[in-house]
């Protein structure tokens, strides 16, 4: 609530001085101010439409969607706000004469309609703005019945305001106030940065720096006040994880020094464009330094061997261009090889390549007994044999197929097992025709599902090892290069504009007589 009634009042603060700088202007004038009124309203309409139109959309979205809808508002409401407190930090001193000088211009045409328009599209910007950032608020809030309450007690009282300081009733220091807000609109947009951040993680977008950083559950313990403060209105959950913190720092750190910095220590205009560079230098320096020093990711802690699940174990040597398994049962060694055609993608187990290749296998004796024949069925009689209509023995003919399949994750072995199918066709032995039977697979093995769950939680963990790196080594210096080079950029634009100042005023001066600095040294020398 408290983070929504500060939005609302200083929005709405915003509104009400352009509106009543509008007003007075018009009235000095002798203007009537039914046109501004026009545009005013028809502003405020359209910015709750907008407000009300992205609701409908993000609650008629599938909740997948509906993460990614929160995502971007969250974004769009960062760069409002962001906008909006660097804008008022360095504009608020212009707005009265530039509000004025829009207004000259529109009763300069003669009509309403210009008037209604510039006043439209002045207070349409701040109700956007609003609209867009209470949306974000109310995403992250944890009672949106408050948080309205609250946007709308801000929004009536910073009206009061507004009137009070139009009729001159109200005397109010706008310098501070604009910067109190601002230091408090600063966190409440960082903690709608770890929102975004948040629901682009639950959208799918984000994967990397999802480790837990700190427990924050003492500090702000549920249901208590400190807890509706700092996750209710500053946004910060019991939970940060690393992406989030380091958003959190990026964002907060460099808004309050813009926010809080006094006029005093600012550099001069003549050396804003070196003091760009600096910063941008330091920041491209930071990114490489990211870049460079952060380790390689581990490899993920797989054993050389898997035990299987009778007996035995299988292990896998090489991959280049395919790997050789080698399979240890009940004393005996089998070598199974792959070739580079039987890989495929996979995401088995967390294995990233799937090898798949048939066998040979021995085929069964050309004669089989009815006790035979219930020995490879598992010591059943297979279905549609009678002992005395079918006493055998049979001819049998075989068809066995075999397969190893093996899963592996940057040349280890994950799980590995072997299918077999064996298929008999009998004939004789009492059977009026061929009798096609399927028997239980013999030589059958698999790796232990504890191994392999094992492999799998190891391989899980170096690949978010891997993405937490990313963030490192990847993300994170592109947002630092990304604003070394912005830096650097706004500070070319400065020092163009400072060369086209001089180049303005080096033909005022050039009819200026100069004076001999060294003969009037001389003068005074022998004056004395």
């Amino acid at each position: 609530m408290l983070a929504t009634l500060v939005i609302g009042l200083r929005e709405g603060l915003e509104a009400a001085l352009i509106v009543g700088i509008i007003a007075a202007f018009l009235k000095r004038n002798g203007k009537a101010l039914k046109a501004m009124w026009i545009g005013v309203t028809l502003a405020v309409v359209l910015s709750i439409l907008v407000g009300v139109a992205l609701t409908v959309v993000e609650r008629a979205l599938p909740q997948t969607e509906q993460e990614a809808m929160e995502t971007i508002i969250g974004g769009v409401a960062v760069v409002f706000v962001t906008g909006m407190i660097v804008w008022m930090r360095t504009h608020a001193r212009y707005m009265k004469r530039e509000l004025e000088h829009s207004a000259t211009e529109a009763l300069g045409q003669g009509t309403s309609l210009a008037l209604a328009a510039m006043a439209f599209l002045a207070v349409l910007k701040e109700g956007f703005e609003t609209s867009v950032f209470l949306l974000a608020t109310f995403q992250a809030s944890t009672s949106v019945v408050a948080a309205v309450i609250g946007a709308v007690v801000g929004i009536l009282i910073s009206i009061g305001i507004g009137i009070g300081l139009y009729t001159g009733g109200v005397k109010l220091n706008l310098g501070k106030f604009f910067t109190a807000t601002g230091v408090f609109l600063v966190f409440v947009a960082a903690g709608l940065v770890i929102s975004a951040l948040r629901t682009a993680h639950e959208a799918g977008w984000i994967v990397f720096g999802q480790q837990p950083t700190v427990d924050l559950a003492w500090l702000a313990p549920g249901g208590s006040i400190r807890a509706a403060l700092i996750t209710g209105v500053l946004g910060i959950p019991a939970d940060p994880r690393t992406v989030e913190a380091v958003g959190w720092f990026l964002y907060i750190i460099p808004m309050l020094l813009i926010t809080l910095l006094p006029r005093a220590l600012r550099p001069k205009p003549a050396h804003q464009p070196r003091a760009h560079g600096i910063v941008a230098a330091g920041l491209g320096v930071g990114a490489i330094a990211l870049f460079v020093a952060m380790p390689d990711a581990p490899r993920a802690a797989i054993p050389a061997s898997v035990p299987l699940g009778s007996s035995g174990s299988v292990s896998a040597t090489g991959e280049s261009p395919a790997p050789v398994i080698t399979v240890r049962r009940a004393g005996e060694s089998t070598t199974v090889r792959f070739a580079a055609g039987d890989g495929a993608p996979s995401t088995h187990a967390g294995a990233d390549t799937r090898w798949r290749t048939t066998v040979p296998v021995p085929q069964g004796p050309r004669r089989l007994t009815l006790d035979r024949l219930v020995k490879l069925n598992d010591g059943s009689i297979p279905v549609g044999l009678s002992p005395r209509r079918n006493p055998g023995p049979y001819e049998a003919n075989w068809k066995r197929t075999a397969t190893v399949t093996a899963w592996t994750k940057d040349g280890a072995l994950v799980d590995a097992k072997r299918t077999s199918r064996t298929i008999v066709t009998l004939t004789g032995g009492g059977l009026s025709g061929a009798r096609v039977v399927t028997v239980d697979p013999t030589g059958d093995w698999s790796a232990a599902p504890d191994a392999v769950a094992a492999n799998a939680d190891a391989v899980g963990a170096a690949d978010a090892a891997a993405r937490d790196r990313a963030l490192w080594t990847f993300w994170l210096p592109g947002v630092l290069a990304i604003g070394a080079i912005a830096t650097a950029l706004r500070g070319l634009v400065i020092r163009r504009k400072l060369t086209k100042q001089d180049d303005e005023r080096a033909p005022e001066t050039a009819g200026v007589p100069t004076t001999n600095l060294n003969d009037t040294s001389r003068r005074m020398t022998n004056a004395t």
